[in-house]
């Protein structure tokens, strides 16, 4: 980043909506924009310090994270020139220290390091932390010396009062990356900040006062170049408060949005599909489904198109709240779209669909299968069928959005496991209808109130939480081989003895072979292999424990007629266990399943481990849940697991994970679109806050529904809408 460009600047005035590369130059705007995503000066004014140094005060080398960039003050100690041993050259070897420890810096070929750093100095010095023979080092790190001989770094002042608050004053460390320092970030904010004329504010006047907030303008100047602590504290309070403000405004002005919009109403024909089904339904429904059940027929009833997310523990029965929503659009003459994340899951609801509809009412209806597996004449077959209008229910996965699905007329799109699709998936789906059909998401991973306000505060919410009569329980238990290596023989001892009972069980591996994970997991290089299918089922055959079980493998690389075919057998009861990934999180329902192992659960999240044992206990036998881990008693990862073993209650557990998880896991980008990505709010911790703001955004807009009062909240939401398309476009 050199000065000249950090110079060049245009005559036009600088605001938060102008291109980075027009104030601070091409080169500098381009290495932001690839490590951060920033383009421009609002973006860059919104990349906000993760903490605060002083030149004073040095870091704790012993918290130093192995293999993360980090960015610390120190002191250095020593500085060593000497040739290298096996080739040609130099070393350079820096000890800097907190006062307690002692972190190594090394350069190669770089003599010229000996003379710039000098023992005495600080400084902040930034760099990837690595191992080398038992000593923390940063090879090759860059930094940024504080006092005489430093670059761009004011003098210490000779004055005792001046000097201590030099020494006291906050230094501001940015998210940092190998190629963009946190001091490089802080030098082009200043040049932003001197540029910048003025800053709209996005919180109305009489809302600020009332909440004692300073202008916009003052918060980014104090934030980024704050004096005291007091003031970058009152900054980070005014700007998580517009940051949930203007978040909230842009989801209720979406929500007004979808209410303009013109939708045909779906209003169910007397005597017709849906109350032949109602009368037919050899159970009651609970009595939160039949509350749900009115929320949304309320809701298809209106000219606006619905919108409404529906969560329920797992078995809870929204998919028959969500059948009865298709069979009143059915009965107007309309079409619906059921999207599932997976083939076995598209076909498992296609099979429950049609036993629950019965012979008669299945033959007028229709349900059709698509998906990406399909032979041609069968994809041929059923494209006809939904473009003729022929299926009034229409099941499939991700090849429901292809260019080539054309529907005659749908009313309803229904997506399953919500978080398995993202905001544009939901939408490219939707506009498939010639107009904007109802939408009703479906999930069975219960959301905290906040995650729900922040990613999904463009939809009504209902909740489905009772279960229906004749469920039993489920034991859940950690098996800790950490602990006790020796407890895996009794694992199996467990499952046959439950497949004594007559019952059936599952396995649940994280990879597909001891290479090949299953589509959509992340793998740890530095970890031990994760248990996978193909290891599993040839020690499980060779158990003499399990030697009359019959076991089977179930995994995403299986062709989709051999995955059919394998969840027939086991629901027909042809297979004792199946060994599988989490092809069977969501929606496999096998009554009499009793037993759910999960190897290396660790590896699994929180919500993810509550729907597997939710695949047992869902007929008249108990369910028993073994989560198999080798993770340390009070790490992170084994904190996960004791969780799920220590209550059923999803919602609980939301709540648990949340406040386990990192931020960016909560708000993942593949359902949330930019709503993702949060500077300072953190919705672990900020519901109320999030709360209030939403009230007030919501106050506002029914007077102001177009925002007209405050046009700098305007924009503020345009940018922000902005964001989330920008987002969806570079999501996978």
């Amino acid at each position: 980043m050199s000065d000249s460009e950090a110079a060049e600047t245009t005559l036009a005035p600088v605001t938060l909506d102008s291109k980075l590369a027009n104030v601070v130059g091409g080169k500098t705007a381009v290495a932001l924009g690839k490590a951060f995503g920033v383009v421009t000066v609002g973006d860059l004014l919104s990349h906000y310090p993760r903490r605060y140094a002083r030149r004073g005060e040095l870091s704790s080398i012993s918290l130093l994270p192995l293999d993360e960039n980090v960015t610390i003050v120190a002191e250095i100690r020593s500085v060593e020139e000497r040739p290298m041993k096996a080739r040609k050259g130099s070393i350079v070897e820096v000890k800097i220290s907190d006062g307690h420890g002692i972190l190594a810096l090394t350069y190669f070929n770089q003599s010229w390091r000996a003379r710039q750093l000098l023992p005495g100095m600080r400084g902040m010095f930034a760099g990837k932390v690595t191992d080398y023979r038992g000593h923390l080092q940063l090879t090759h790190p860059t930094y940024k010396l504080f006092g005489p001989g430093a670059d761009d770094e004011p003098e210490m002042p000779t004055d005792a009062a001046a000097a201590k608050l030099w020494i006291e004053q906050p230094v501001a460390i940015y998210p940092a990356t190998n190629t963009v320092a946190s001091w490089q970030v802080a030098k082009t904010i200043e040049i932003l900040l001197d540029s910048v004329l003025s800053v709209p504010d996005p919180i109305p006047p009489e809302l600020r006062a009332e909440r004692g907030l300073l202008p916009q303008g003052r918060a980014f100047e104090l934030i980024h170049r704050p004096e005291t602590d007091s003031d970058w504290r009152r900054a980070r309070d005014t700007l998580r408060f517009t940051e949930a403000f203007v978040l909230q405004s842009a989801l209720v002005q979406q929500r007004l949005t979808a209410r303009q919009q013109q939708s045909t109403p779906r209003v169910p024909t007397p005597g017709g599909l849906l109350d032949r089904f109602d009368a037919a339904l050899p159970f009651t429904l609970t009595a939160d489904q039949q509350s749900v059940a009115g929320e949304i027929s309320a809701d298809i009833s209106e000219t606006h198109p619905m919108n409404r997310l529906v969560q329920g523990e797992v078995g809870s029965g929204k998919t028959v709240v969500a059948l009865r929503a298709m069979l009143a659009v059915a009965d107007t003459g309309g079409q619906s779209a059921f999207l599932a994340p997976t083939e076995v899951l598209a076909a498992q609801h296609l099979r429950s669909i049609v036993r629950s509809l019965g012979p008669e009412p299945a033959s007028e209806l229709m349900p059709t299968l698509l998906t990406g597996q399909l032979s041609v004449p069968e994809r041929r077959k059923a494209l006809l069928r939904v473009v003729s209008g022929q299926a009034k229910i229409v099941i499939g996965t991700h090849a429901l959005l292809g260019d080539k699905v054309t529907f005659f007329d749908l009313g309803l799109v229904v997506v399953d496991e919500q978080h398995r699709f993202g905001v544009d998936q939901r939408e490219a789906l939707r506009q498939k209808g010639a107009v904007p059909p109802h939408v009703l998401v479906l999930t069975a991973t219960p959301i905290p109130r906040t995650v729900a306000m922040t990613v999904f505060g463009d939809l009504d919410v209902s909740t489905i939480a009772e279960l229906p009569e004749g469920r039993q329980g489920i034991e859940t238990f950690v098996v800790p081989l950490f602990e006790k290596p020796g407890w895996v023989t009794r694992v199996w001892t467990r499952l046959a003895e439950e497949l004594a009972l007559g019952r059936q069980g599952f396995v649940v591996c994280p990879a597909i072979a001891p290479k090949q994970l299953e589509e959509g997991a992340e793998v740890d290089p530095d970890a031990a292999a994760p248990a996978s299918v193909e290891t599993v089922l040839a020690e499980l055959r060779r158990n003499p424990a399990l030697a009359s079980a019959r076991i089977e493998p179930l995994h995403g690389r299986m062709s989709s007629e051999d995955k059919d075919q394998t969840m027939r057998a086991f629901a027909a009861g042809q297979i004792d266990v199946l060994v599988a990934t989490t092809v069977i999180e969501v929606g496999v329902d096998v009554p009499n399943a009793s037993a759910m192992v999960v190897l290396d659960a660790d590896r699994f999240g929180v919500s993810q481990l509550h729907q597997l044992r939710g695949r047992v206990g869902r007929g008249g036998v108990p369910g028993l849940c073994l989560l198999v881990t080798s993770a340390e008693a009070e790490t992170i990862a084994r904190q996960r697991v004791e969780a799920v073993a220590a209550t059923l209650d999803g919602f609980e557990l939301a709540q648990v994970d949340l406040e386990l998880r990192r931020e960016g896991d909560v708000l993942g980008s593949n359902q949330s679109g930019g709503r993702s990505s949060l500077r300072l709010l953190r919705v672990a911790t900020d519901g109320d806050l999030i709360g209030e703001a939403r009230a007030h955004a919501q106050r506002l807009s029914e007077h102001d529904p177009h925002l007209d009062t405050v046009p700098a909240l305007r924009d503020a939401v345009r940018r922000r809408l902005d964001d989330a398309e920008r987002a969806s476009l570079t999501k996978s």
